[in-house]
């Protein structure tokens, strides 16, 4: 019975690291499509968003997984 809820928080943490990427990926192109001239500021921001966004995600399945240790 653990295992399977540290499988769920597990992917609910990935699902929530797909829509924040997606987010971020959709509103920087939306201002790159506004503002060509800042795409090179626009794209930095979005990449330490983007890593951001998976070093928590990352952080997440690992406390899930480690929940998943009865003892």
């Amino acid at each position: 019975m653990v295992g399977s809820i540290a499988a769920i928080g597990a992917g609910l943490a990935v699902i929530g690291a797909g829509l924040g990427i997606g987010q971020i990926g959709g509103k920087a192109m939306e201002g790159i499509a506004r503002q060509p001239e800042a795409a090179s500021k626009i794209q930095t921001a979005m990449i330490i968003a983007a890593a951001l966004v998976e070093g928590a995600a990352l952080f997440a399945i690992v406390v899930a997984l480690l929940g998943n240790n009865p003892a």
